[in-house]
């Protein structure tokens, strides 16, 4: 688990690198430019580090449902070199994610406004852009982004509801340690799938109320995440109680 959470870390502040500084940057200079070429890397970064956060989390919520339905099989299963091949796998994926968005946007023509309606560059917000008819291109948008966060979402409960479902045949000290682990990765994927949902799967205009969703899973949801899995975990409380007493100790003495 916590191989996977050093991962999960490191892409998260990779994904909220992408867009806060510049963001905090323009609040305070209002200075809201970016040039093309920045404009396509900051696309192309958010969109890699978010797919390959979504991986991750599918590849924890796996590893979580090893651990405590398979509990036998864990080590042998998940060993350290399947372990490093999930995480390649799930950067090649995202890289070949952020990559098909990058060719829709590098043939697109712009040549009216140059105004994004958005505080970093996204899909949406350049479509919106474009001199031609992009409704084809907006469905395949939605096809791959908005489905693969709807069906990674979706399996997501489903392994928890598993999981949970499995837990009543547990001790109750197994049971409320594997309910401490769960309920942080529930609380993680709901923080992070649903504002992410509601963004690529437009009900109506694509370019509606996304900035307050994506604020959620470009910002806030990378930002709780350490609290999320420190304060949830209880490994991760008996260790903070550990050194917060030794350094109580070594100030009375």
């Amino acid at each position: 688990m916590y191989f996977f959470l050093s991962y999960l870390s490191l892409t998260d502040v990779c994904f909220t690198s992408t867009v806060a500084p510049k963001l905090i940057i323009d609040l305070l200079v209002q200075c809201n430019a970016i040039s093309y070429n920045g404009c396509i890397v900051q696309m192309f970064s958010a969109h890699f580090f978010g797919a390959t956060e979504i991986f991750i989390l599918v590849v924890m919520a796996y590893d979580r449902y090893v651990a405590i339905c398979r509990p036998l099989y864990y080590m042998v299963t998940l060993n350290r070199t399947v372990c490093y091949i999930l995480v390649v796998v799930s950067v090649i994926g995202a890289f070949m994610h952020s990559l098909v968005h990058v060719l829709i946007v590098i043939r697109l023509p712009f040549c009216g406004a140059n105004e994004i309606d958005h505080y970093f560059c996204d899909i949406f917000p350049l479509l919106k852009l474009a001199c031609i008819d992009t409704r084809l291109l907006v469905i395949i948008v939605i096809t791959t982004t908005g489905m693969l966060s709807i069906l990674t979402f979706v399996a997501l409960v489903i392994s928890c509801i598993i999981i949970l479902s499995t837990l009543r045949m547990r001790s109750s000290r197994g049971r409320q340690k594997a309910l401490s682990t769960c309920g942080s990765h529930i609380t993680v994927v709901f923080m992070f799938f649903l504002p992410l949902i509601f963004t690529y799967v437009p009900m109506g205009d694509p370019v509606g109320d996304d900035k307050v969703f994506a604020l959620f899973y470009t910002v806030i949801a990378p930002l709780f995440n350490p609290l999320i899995y420190t304060l949830r975990n209880t490994d991760m409380k008996n260790a903070m109680r550990k050194v917060w007493c030794q350094e109580k100790l070594s100030e009375g003495k």
